[in-house]
């Protein structure tokens, strides 16, 4: 492997690592009701950081009568915005030298494709503030996030082009079940997403599905609109009680139904792989998915407790990526 090639990927390690950060700080400003902390984009009430001296909070209370100047707030999202800012710098570079060093066998649509999906991140980043918390562009931010994350995972894998060798032939076949198995953890995280962007968090207070009486209470007419009615701001929510307690029973429902297919693949991988490499990611998966199960239980558990919250997010994220790992090995292995 050239030298150019190991620094390109030692710059996409690092740009995983601060995509993890930046993931990490959305979810606490999202958590923290951040989200409009600065109610204008890029900048923070008309100024290039958070207002703080008197004359700058009386000129930014004038400029937004309708919203107080929260600085503690303003600065959670900044601080995000300043993370997110250096990612896609970060990968604007990555991109530039992989096109640069294309003849020698650099991966030149992948990185590519994640600038694309940067800057759309970034246009989801700025219609969550102009569009006042809109359910489906919160979600949408957030699964940017997580696609940024996942791609980047994915690039490094591509430049350190490693092959899995395995005696077991037939274990090829469960990297399409394992594809599969990102198609259901997708759809788990954005129905968590839409909990979260529509404040249902906290709607079901006992487990294992929710307190009793849920069944009567389930209605899925306004529950998964897409396009909500127009309001000026959908900050704490718009639905009612139960939607609400729709969205966040078929976010547990999705848990359920993902966390048993995961068992099923791994030890399904696990009974037939020989090589070290499979039993370890394996293991990892295994290790991950129930560390997010004890976070999620915790979280109902303990009232939503912000730290466990992110931890939540974050090892959501982690789950993708060890699943992604496992399946690229699958789909690799000679």
């Amino acid at each position: 492997m050239s030298r150019n090639i190991k620094n390109i990927r030692k710059l996409v390690l690092v740009s995983i690592l601060l995509a993890i950060v930046v993931v990490s700080l959305g979810a606490y400003t999202r958590l923290t009701h951040a989200g409009l902390g600065c109610p204008d984009w890029p900048g923070c009430y008309g100024f290039h950081d958070v207002p703080h001296t008197s004359e700058e909070i009386l000129k930014a209370q004038a400029a937004f009568p309708d919203r107080t100047v929260e600085p503690e707030k303003a600065w959670n999202e900044m601080i995000h915005r300043y993370f997110a800012g250096s990612l896609g710098l970060l990968i604007l570079l990555v991109t530039f030298l992989s096109i640069k060093n294309r003849e020698v066998g650099t991966p030149v649509f992948l990185p590519i494709f994640i600038l694309i999906v940067v800057i759309f991140q970034a246009a989801l980043g700025m219609w969550t503030v102009t569009m006042k918390l809109m359910p489906i562009v919160v979600m949408g931010h957030l699964l940017g996030g997580l696609t940024t994350l996942c791609l980047l995972f994915l690039l490094y894998l591509r430049l350190k082009r490693f092959h899995v060798r395995e005696g077991n032939t037939s274990l090829r076949k469960f990297a399409k079940f394992g594809l599969i198995g990102i198609v259901i953890l997708t759809g788990q995280i954005a129905l968590g997403g839409w909990t979260s962007s529509n404040y249902a968090a906290l709607v079901c207070t006992e487990l294992p599905i929710c307190q009793a009486g849920w069944e009567q209470e389930l209605t899925f007419e306004n529950s998964f609109d897409l396009i909500p009615p127009e309001r000026d701001t959908y900050e704490f929510g718009h639905l009612n009680h139960a939607s609400r307690l729709t969205i966040h029973v078929m976010h547990r429902f999705g848990a359920i139904v993902t966390a048993i297919y995961l068992l099923w693949l791994v030890f399904s991988v696990m009974r037939r792989a020989s090589s070290q490499f499979f039993q370890q990611a394996s293991l990892g998966l295994i290790t991950v998915l129930f560390c997010q199960i004890g976070l999620g239980v915790s979280n109902v558990w303990f009232s939503l407790p912000l730290g466990v919250a992110v931890a939540h997010n974050v090892v959501a994220a982690c789950l993708m990526l060890t699943l992604i790992l496992l399946t690229y090995g699958l789909q690799r292995k000679i």
